[in-house]
C-alpha cells in the first residue's frame, strides 16, 4: 500500500506558533464557533492533517484563520499545503464586479448560510492610503451611458434615509436593501461616462454606501462580510481621494475588532485611521482619538488609553456644532468611550456612571444604539451586585427591544436572560424575565 506523505507546509506552520496539539484545536474549535458553526475536533484530527489527511473543504478556512491570528500575517491555502481555491488562482476582479458578487449575495435570503461562514481575519489585507488614492480600474460601460451630479446627490441622500432607517429598526431588514440599492443603481453610476468631477463624487457616495452597509453587516454578526464590505469601502475612497470616508472606514474596522476582543488588531487600525487624516477638525479628532483610547484600553496600555481620551475630551471641547450629520460623533459617543475605557482598566463603577451620562445625552432617534447599550449597562450594574438597577435599566432596553431587528441587539437580550435566571426568587428579576417573555423571541431563551 502506498504510504500517505506528511504536509510539510502545515507542519512548518504549527511548529512556527509554538502552540500543542491541543491549543491549536482549542483555536480552531473558538473560532467555528465566531463564525456560528462551532466544531468539535480533538488532538487526534490535527496529529491525521499532519500526517497528509486533508481537512474537510468548511475546517480549511478556520486552520488557515487560527495560523493567521497567532502568526500575525496571511496564511495562504497553498502554504498550509492545501488545494489552491478558484478564488486564489483566479485573475482579482475589478472593484466594481467584486462590488457587485458581494451585493447579489448579500440581497438574496437563499445565500444567506454562506455569508454566515464567513470569518472575521485579523490577517486581512488592508489597502493603505498612497496604494488606493485615484486609483480606480476602468471598467465597461454598462447599461447607464452617463451620470451627473443629480445622481451623485441621489445616491448621497439614499444612503442617509438607509443610515437613519439602520439607526431606528437595526440593519437586519435595512442591509439587503441597501445591497441591492448598490448592485442594481450604484454599480451601474460606476461604470456610467461621467466627468472626472462626477465620477469621484460617485466613487464617494459609493464609498459611503459601503461602510454603511458594511457596519450593518457587524450589527448583524456577519463578519467576514462585513469586512469585504469595509475593504471596498476604502478602495473607493482611495480612488475618489476621499480622505474622511477613508479614515472612518479605518476606524469602523477598529471598532469591529475591538468588539470582537482583537485589541491589538484594533489599535493598528485606529492608529491607521488617525495617522491617515492628519488635518483632520476638532470633532474628527474626537472620533478618532475616543476609538484609540478604547482599543489601547482593552491591550492594557492604560498611559495611552488616558493620553487618547483626554485628547478625545479636549477636542469635543473645540467641536464648534452637535447637529447630526452621517458619521458623526457627539458628546453621547464619547461618554461612550469614557465608559468602555474605564471598563477595560477595571473602574466598573466609573464604567457605569459614564455609560448612564452616554444614556442621557444620546440623540432620540439612535434607538437600535439605545437598546444595546442600556443592555451593556445593566450587565455592568448587575457585575457591581446592583440587581434591582439593573432590571429597572433593562426595562428600559426592552421599551424598545421590540422595534429593533439587530443580531448584537439579540445577543444582548440573550446575555439578560442567563443573567437573571439565578435570581428569580427576587421579585425584580422574576417581573424582567415575565416582560421578556411576551417581548423576546423564544430562541433567546426567554
Amino acid at each position: 500500500m502506498s504510504q500517505r506523505e506528511p504536509n510539510a507546509g502545515l507542519e512548518r506552520l504549527f511548529r512556527a506558533t509554538g502552540w500543542t496539539l491541543r491549543q491549536w484545536i482549542q483555536e480552531i474549535n473558538r473560532i467555528g464557533t465566531e463564525r456560528g458553526t462551532p466544531q468539535k475536533y480533538r488532538e487526534p484530527s490535527a496529529h491525521q492533517w499532519l500526517r497528509g489527511h486533508m481537512p474537510r473543504e468548511a475546517t480549511r478556512p478556520l486552520i488557515l484563520e487560527a495560523f493567521a491570528r497567532k502568526l500575525g500575517r496571511p496564511v495562504t491555502q497553498a502554504e498550509a499545503g492545501f488545494p489552491v481555491t478558484a478564488d486564489e488562482s483566479n485573475a482579482r476582479p475589478s472593484t466594481v464586479e467584486a462590488l457587485v458578487d458581494l451585493g447579489r449575495v448579500d440581497m438574496d435570503p437563499s445565500r444567506r448560510s454562506v455569508l454566515g461562514a464567513s470569518l472575521f481575519s485579523v490577517a486581512l489585507t488592508v489597502p493603505h492610503w498612497p496604494d488606493v488614492v485615484g486609483r480606480m480600474e476602468v471598467a465597461g460601460k454598462g447599461q447607464i451611458q452617463r451620470a451627473g451630479m443629480a445622481e451623485v446627490e441621489m445616491v448621497t441622500a439614499m444612503t442617509e434615509r438607509i443610515s437613519e432607517v439602520d439607526d431606528q429598526f437595526g440593519g437586519r431588514h435595512t442591509r439587503p436593501m441597501a445591497a441591492a440599492f448598490l448592485v442594481n443603481t450604484v454599480a451601474p453610476y460606476l461604470t456610467a461616462g461621467a466627468p472626472e468631477t462626477v465620477r469621484k463624487a460617485m466613487m464617494s457616495a459609493a464609498s459611503d454606501l459601503c461602510y454603511l452597509t458594511g457596519y450593518m453587516a457587524v450589527d448583524e454578526g456577519l463578519h467576514g462580510l462585513a469586512q469585504r464590505y469595509y475593504v471596498k469601502a476604502l478602495e473607493l475612497a482611495g480612488a475618489s481621494e476621499d480622505h474622511l470616508t477613508y479614515c472612518t472606514t479605518l476606524r469602523g474596522m477598529s471598532v469591529q475588532a475591538v468588539d470582537l476582543g482583537h485589541g491589538r488588531e484594533a489599535m493598528r487600525l485606529a492608529d491607521a485611521a488617525a495617522s491617515a487624516s492628519p488635518n483632520a477638525g476638532p470633532r474628527m479628532r474626537a472620533f478618532l482619538a475616543g476609538q484609540q483610547a478604547h482599543a489601547a484600553a482593552q491591550i492594557g496600555d492604560r498611559g495611552t488609553a488616558l493620553l487618547r481620551l483626554r485628547e478625545a475630551e479636549s477636542a469635543m471641547d473645540k467641536a464648534e456644532s452637535r447637529e447630526k450629520a452621517f458619521g458623526s460623533y457627539d458628546p453621547s459617543s464619547l461618554n461612550y468611550h469614557i465608559s468602555q475605557v474605564r471598563y477595560e482598566l477595571g473602574d466598573i463603577h466609573g464604567s457605569i456612571v459614564a455609560m448612564m451620562q452616554s444614556d442621557v445625552l444620546r440623540y432620540s432617534v439612535y434607538r437600535r444604539t439605545r437598546v444595546r447599550e442600556r443592555a451593556v449597562l445593566a450587565e455592568r450594574q448587575m457585575k457591581v451586585g446592583h440587581l434591582e438597577a439593573a432590571c429597572a435599566t433593562w426595562h428600559q432596553a426592552l421599551d424598545d427591544y421590540p422595534l429593533v431587528q439587530s443580531g448584537r441587539a439579540d445577543d444582548r437580550m440573550r446575555a439578560m436572560v442567563g443573567l437573571i435566571r439565578p435570581h428569580l426568587k427576587n421579585r425584580a428579576a422574576r417581573e424582567l424575565h415575565e416582560r421578556a417573555r411576551t417581548v423576546a423571541p423564544a430562541s433567546l431563551g426567554a
